[in-house]
């Protein structure tokens, strides 16, 4: 057995392999189970007790011969390896452009900042919820149309299952955990069964907003979406406020402001009424605020909502809303200097 483990040294030290795979030939052949070197170790219960040290000695000093240049076989090979890697001689001698964020990252990331200095909170929910949270906690009745399939995406298998149609479902979750005063906003993705087209599409972007609190009024709605809007279009905008209808406030309305291409004096942008409508608002329906679990006869609150498109179409004047969701680089370009 000692001349057999000599020749095998000598076979091992002068190892060679052009590829990988003649590598992995070599280790299956010496060092697998069964490989030639566990063939010899099963067979050293044969050989005599006085060459047993002997023997072991040199066959531990093969084994180790073998897998150390196994492994310095290896190490060449992944050494060329990356050195072919190193160049890559198809990439451009320019420098590689920095991505941008994205318009509606831009704008929601404005509005939460604003709303964040004036003390509100974000809180963030489920795209896929519960007919409660969207609809039945927020004062919808069961015949409402906002229930129909022509609004809302349903589970098949699950009937009571939905995308969220709006945030207000966030809202709803704020207040069965917390108690008053509660000032939190509610940006996310919503979803309507709609018609894709270059004013509406199956899924958007909203920002909503809650304030409960004892004796909240109207005019503090006012005040901060006065404050709002001279923040994002600039501080000579005006707002209007004109009446208008929400299951889960009450009153309600919808608020304009000046339009800031004509100032306010008539273009085709606003439709030559000197407004563009940016988002819907109320004081909180006491309804909602019992079915969530707050006493109305000691809270008040008022809510409002808006759409994260619809106010970066009003900042970057974007005709077509597809074009927030198309992924095209050369619009996406034009926003660089707004990051």
């Amino acid at each position: 057995m000692l001349a057999k483990i000599k020749q095998l040294l000598q076979e091992v030290e002068n190892l060679t392999a052009s590829n990988a795979e003649e590598l992995e030939a070599l280790r299956i052949k010496y060092l697998s189970k069964k490989g030639i070197i566990n063939a010899l170790m099963a067979d050293f219960r044969n050989v005599p007790a006085e060459q047993k040290k002997e023997v072991g000695m040199k066959l531990n000093e093969l084994k180790n011969h073998a897998q150390e240049r196994i492994n310095t076989l290896k190490e060449a090979f992944e050494c060329q390896d990356n050195s072919a890697t190193e160049l890559d001689l198809t990439r451009t001698a320019y420098p590689i452009e920095l991505g941008t964020r994205h318009p509606l990252s831009i704008v929601r990331n404005e509005i939460i900042n604003i709303f964040n200095r004036l003390g509100f909170t974000i809180a963030d929910g489920p795209e896929v919820e519960d007919d409660w949270h969207v609809f039945s906690s927020m004062n919808f009745p069961e015949d409402h149309p906002a229930r129909d399939m022509q609004d809302t995406f349903f589970i098949e298998s699950h009937p009571d299952i939905i995308l969220r149609t709006h945030t207000s479902s966030v809202q709803s979750r704020v207040m069965e955990v917390s108690k008053p005063p509660i000032r939190v906003i509610c940006p996310g993705r919503v979803y309507r069964n709609e018609a894709i087209s270059y004013r509406a599409h199956c899924f958007f972007h909203q920002v909503e907003g809650l304030y409960i609190d004892k004796n909240v009024s109207f005019t503090d709605l006012k005040q901060v979406l006065l404050q709002f809007a001279q923040e994002m279009f600039g501080p000579e905008t005006k707002i209007r406020l004109r009446p208008s209808y929400f299951p889960f406030t009450e009153p309600s309305a919808e608020m304009d402001i000046s339009c800031d291409i004509c100032g306010g004096e008539g273009c085709p942008f606003c439709k030559y009424t000197g407004w563009v409508e940016i988002l819907g608002c109320g004081m909180v329906d006491p309804a909602v605020l019992e079915a969530n679990g707050i006493d109305s006869k000691v809270y008040t609150g008022y809510a409002f909502g808006m759409g994260v498109e619809r106010i970066a179409n009003l900042k970057y004047k974007v005709k077509d809303l597809r074009m927030f969701s198309e992924n095209d680089t050369r619009f996406l370009e034009e926003f660089e200097a707004a990051n």
